[in-house]
């Protein structure tokens, strides 16, 4: 996660070895902070590298890469959620590295908030991304040689760089003082800006003040005009997701460094975020945390170099309170130093309880530019260190989310059945059943009505056939399938014959009906029982909840998808079935109503069920998947010869409400019993089931 120099030279480096990676990045742009920041005096040589490292990971076969996506939080086992568009991913990573990066951290100051004082990254992006001159005369304020990068940069771009105000004594790096003394822009050291003013309200000159060893505002060194303030006191790894992981973030307070520890076998840092600066440095990292990961996968046997923390980037006491205030701590929040001091003074000594006192770090940002300002201010007014003190607790998720992924899917899934593409050539016009789509009726929509009296008329008085795929089958296996079956639905099923279908109605606490279906005994010990197509998925768990308290002997399966059916209804029905399955008798005295038996279509295995959902001689086929289309085929084919066509969804409601045959959900509510719905011969009282106070009180 994270595609800086760290993250890409880590993704190139584990699928040079035979690793599948995923590399997720929030950005649009891969490179992460070598898209805009300067790391060093010569850009170009930043530029090639970028080129030259993007177009490796882009072509890469081993390697996906996901940009402008969010992993949102990190779970147990390195699940990860990662959002994109509307979409949530559910990922699962052997070993995982996370190459974050920094946030940027501001200076303290009166009037830091006004508009035209920015982050030094802010103002580098805004000219690299987005080709915005950020103003006209700027003023860098810095802690760290990252500032006078910034101020080159400025520059370059032709932006007046008024002045340089460094919170140290010196710069580190020599080569970007003498390149800024090059551009002859002045320096200010050991100073900081100790206010800003407005005009107009934007940003028009800042009042610059030296400090002391102890960081503290001594005299007044001068007032610089500028519409621009860019400012840069350190950095703040991006620890969020490392946290989540367990991950304990502690901090130097005499270097004004961070460190990550105690990370799970399987979760790695590399990069800035791991406190590392230096560029080459930064790719080193990154190739050492994937030779860690292919060690652990057994990919290879090297192992990469450690690398040392080079350079010291943070500030360490970049706050400067003023009597007048307006020296903002955290900007979504307006709160300001003496709102920190104030909750400590009050009793609030723990950095979570100054957190909810205050709401430091409770606004859009989370804390990500304020929590160590927050914990700075906490440290020193209870005579403690930062590390004693601590951070913020970082619970997931990191961005927020939307309402709709916590409700569930943004987008509507679609389930067709095997023979939709039939349908398609036939005219089908579809209608939603569930997930699935289903025909309402075949032909132009400008005749429908007409249509579906023909579509029925034809079941009446000829035959037609149905695709009734979308069907949801259970298979009940076991000693105790009898037993299970007389729990849960309200008809008897322990002395079912084999070879016989029963009705079976599924109530639940207060007798109301849910779910409808057939039950078919194929032999004593398995059942197959089929359930409405929006109810499978709900009866099938009620099953396992129940038969987990009551530890019957049966195995219960969910074969919805396994298994593919039609209808052939009417009176010429038994006729074309009769021309594909040689080896059932279909004779009203060897397959009467309600019977099951189990055949051949052209060699392919067939479930036959003499049902009448639709009130005239029907037989229902089950057949595996597999074979669904072939089978549709040859029905088609054989009922040529008697003019049979396809049905759809209105046709067959039509012709059940002629039946009075209730379809559950559309006849039925909430409230509905099997009393009210004419349904009591389908209740067997003399035995017991799961509801049957409820229901015989309905």
């Amino acid at each position: 996660m994270g595609a800086g120099p760290a993250g890409l030279n880590a993704a190139i480096t584990a699928a040079e070895h035979g690793a599948n990676v995923l590399l997720v990045d929030e950005n649009k742009q891969l490179g992460g902070a070598l898209t805009f920041h300067r790391f060093d005096v010569d850009r170009e040589h930043t530029d090639d590298m970028l080129s030259a490292l993007t177009y490796m990971v882009l072509n890469h076969p081993k390697i996906r890469v996901m940009t402008d996506a969010v992993c949102n939080a990190w779970y147990a086992d390195n699940y990860l959620p990662v959002l994109t568009g509307n979409r949530m991913y559910k990922v699962r990573a052997k070993q995982c590295i996370v190459a974050s990066g920094e946030f940027e951290q501001h200076v303290v100051f009166r009037n830091n908030d006004v508009p035209g004082a920015v982050l030094c990254s802010a103002a580098m992006r805004l000219m690299k991304h987005y080709a915005v001159k950020p103003g006209k005369t700027a003023v860098v304020l810095t802690g760290n040689d990252d500032g006078y990068l910034c101020a080159v940069e400025l520059a370059e771009q032709g932006v007046e760089v008024a002045s340089i105000i460094d919170m140290r004594q010196a710069p580190v790096r020599h080569e970007v003082h003498d390149c800024v003394e090059s551009l002859g822009i002045p320096v200010v050291l050991g100073a900081t800006v100790y206010e800003a003013t407005a005009n107009q309200h934007h940003l028009d000159s800042v009042d610059v003040y030296a400090i002391d060893d102890a960081h503290k505002v001594t005299e007044k060194v001068a007032t610089i005009a500028c519409d621009l303030l860019c400012m840069s006191a350190g950095y703040m790894p991006a620890y969020q997701l490392l946290c989540q992981a367990g991950a304990q973030l502690t901090y130097d307070d005499n270097t004004a460094r961070f460190a990550i520890k105690n990370l799970p076998d399987n979760l790695h840092i590399a990069g800035s975020v791991n406190g590392i600066h230096d560029l080459e440095k930064v790719l080193a990292d990154g190739q050492r945390a994937a030779y860690r990961c292919l060690q652990l996968l057994n990919l290879s046997e090297l192992g990469g170099q450690e690398v040392v923390c080079d350079r010291q980037t943070n500030f360490p006491w970049p706050i400067f309170p003023h009597p007048k205030g307006k020296d903002f701590v955290d900007f979504d929040e307006d709160l300001q130093t003496k709102d920190i001091i104030n909750a400590t003074r009050l009793g609030y000594r723990d950095i979570q309880l100054v957190k909810r006192f205050s709401t430091v770090g409770m606004g859009p940002s989370q804390g990500r530019h304020s929590a160590l300002a927050t914990a700075r201010l906490v440290a020193k007014a209870t005579d403690r260190t930062v590390s004693e003190t601590g951070v913020t607790t970082a619970r997931p998720p990191y961005t927020p989310e939307k309402l709709a992924y916590l409700a569930g899917r943004i987008f509507n899934p679609v389930r067709k059945t095997p023979m939709h593409e039939r349908h398609e050539r036939l005219g089908a016009h579809f209608m939603p059943a569930g997930a699935w789509r289903r025909p309402a009726f075949y032909g132009e929509k400008s005749h429908r009505d007409a249509l579906i009296q023909q579509e029925a008329l034809a079941v009446r008085k000829n035959v037609g056939i149905i695709d009734v795929s979308t069907l949801g089958g259970i298979e009940i296996y076991g000693p105790d399938a009898p037993e299970f079956l007389n729990r849960m639905y309200t008809f008897a099923f322990v002395k079912q014959p084999v070879g016989r279908t029963r009705y079976a109605i599924l109530t639940n606490e207060q007798g109301v009906v849910i779910d409808d279906g057939v039950a078919c005994r194929i032999a004593e010990d398995h059942y197959y029982v089929t359930a409405t197509t929006s109810g499978v998925d709900a009866v099938f768990r009620e099953m396992k909840k129940w038969n987990a308290q009551w530890r019957l002997d049966v195995d219960i399966a969910n074969v919805t998808s396994a298994f593919s059916a039609v209808n052939v209804a009417g009176p010429n029905a038994r006729k074309v079935l009769e021309k594909v399955c040689n080896d059932v008798d279909f004779s009203p005295e060897a397959f009467p109503y309600l019977e099951y038996r189990e055949g051949h279509i052209y060699g392919m295995p067939v479930r036959l069920m003499r049902v009448g959902f639709v009130g005239e001689l029907g037989y229902e086929i089950h057949m595996p998947t597999l074979f669904a289309l072939k089978i549709w085929d040859i029905l088609m084919s054989a009922g040529e010869a008697f003019d049979m066509g396809p049905f759809g969804v209105e046709a067959q409601r039509l012709l059940r409400l002629e039946k009075g045959h209730i379809i559950v959900g559309q006849d039925t509510d909430g409230m509905s019993h099997p009393g009210e719905l004419s349904l009591t011969w389908a209740i067997a009282k003399a035995k017991r089931f799961m509801w049957v106070r409820a229901l015989s009180t309905s």
